[in-house]
């Protein structure tokens, strides 16, 4: 696997701040706006947002959340991973009841009291093959460092990977839930809109690669969104992968690094399913994704500055 080149000094800085919503239980929290579309539109600040989980946010985070005016939250996590993590701590919204939802064709909405209060969607994108956590907690339970490799090495966990971005495309129910969070997105009224998963790097990468795709962002800067993730999470990677080492989980825990990075190699295996499925994006936005040109053009006038702005 082509590992991203490493970045330091004030570059280095420079990119940790960018788009920073600056929550310290969310590391990965950025906003999308600020990029160009190729006919020289601008994605509006403070819009569309994305972020790893906000089960972790801290009781400094809430005024700053607060402060963002989000309206919609989706939180793209399975049941499984609610159970174990907790559910997001979103201010003056109460606790969901996720149970029996997971595999439901509807989301589950948990409304705040307050009118203009946070709405909390849960659209859980879970593939039971392609499980990350449970090749993690398979690698865990077993500290047999023959099988740790066996399960991960030699390549197998960025194909865990690479099947896991190919199911986005494939699978007609994860199809469903990503074009939900776009309808949102354009939906009259519905920003500011933020949608998250655990660590904010597939399934919200993927996410934010079809947003960007579909308003016109050029492909190298979508690459450039996904990739932010690898600067905006590296410490706690890092800290994460030490202390699987520290407590004598695995013997050797890099075996971990491709789930928890995200690479080029991904993206493509996503973006070359829907080539091979499809005519093209505009064929997969209609025919894959379930979308029309009504959910476009609401993408447009809630994302996008006027021209050259």
């Amino acid at each position: 696997m082509t590992e991203q080149p490493e970045r330091t000094g004030t570059a280095a800085a420079e990119e940790l701040a960018a788009r920073s919503l600056g929550l310290t239980g969310a590391v990965n929290a950025r906003d999308l706006g600020g990029y160009r579309t190729v006919d020289g539109r601008v994605l509006r600040s403070g819009v569309a947002l994305r972020s790893d989980g906000l089960n972790r946010l801290a009781e400094q985070d809430l005024p700053a959340f607060a402060a963002l005016g989000v309206r919609h939250v989706v939180d793209l996590r399975s049941l499984d991973e609610v159970r174990e993590a907790g559910p997001d701590r979103l201010p003056g919204l109460p606790v969901a009841d996720i149970s029996a939802v997971e595999l439901s064709a509807e989301p589950l909405r948990v409304s705040a009291a307050d009118p203009d209060g946070i709405t909390l969607h849960h659209l859980p994108v879970f593939a039971a093959d392609f499980d990350i956590y449970v090749a993690l907690r398979d690698a865990l339970a077993d500290r047999d460092p023959v099988k740790q490799h066996a399960l991960l090495g030699d390549g197998r966990a960025a194909q865990i990977m690479v099947g896991l971005y190919r199911w986005f495309v494939t699978d007609p129910v994860a199809r469903e839930r990503f074009a939900a969070v776009l309808r949102l997105l354009a939906g009259p009224d519905s920003p500011p809109v933020l949608f998250h998963c655990t660590a904010g790097k597939d399934r919200t990468g993927w996410t934010a690669a079809l947003l960007l795709t579909a308003l016109g962002v050029d492909r190298e800067t979508v690459y450039e969104d996904y990739l932010l993730t690898n600067v905006r999470s590296a410490a706690i990677v890092e800290h994460i992968v030490d202390s699987f080492g520290t407590r004598g989980l695995m013997a050797d825990p890099s075996l971990l690094l491709p789930m928890f990075t995200a690479h080029r190699e991904y993206l493509d295996a996503a973006f070359a399913e829907v080539e091979s499925g499809w005519a093209g994006f505009a064929e997969f936005w209609r025919q894959g994704l379930g979308l029309d040109e009504a959910v476009l053009a609401g993408l447009r006038k809630n994302l996008l500055g006027d021209e050259g702005n």
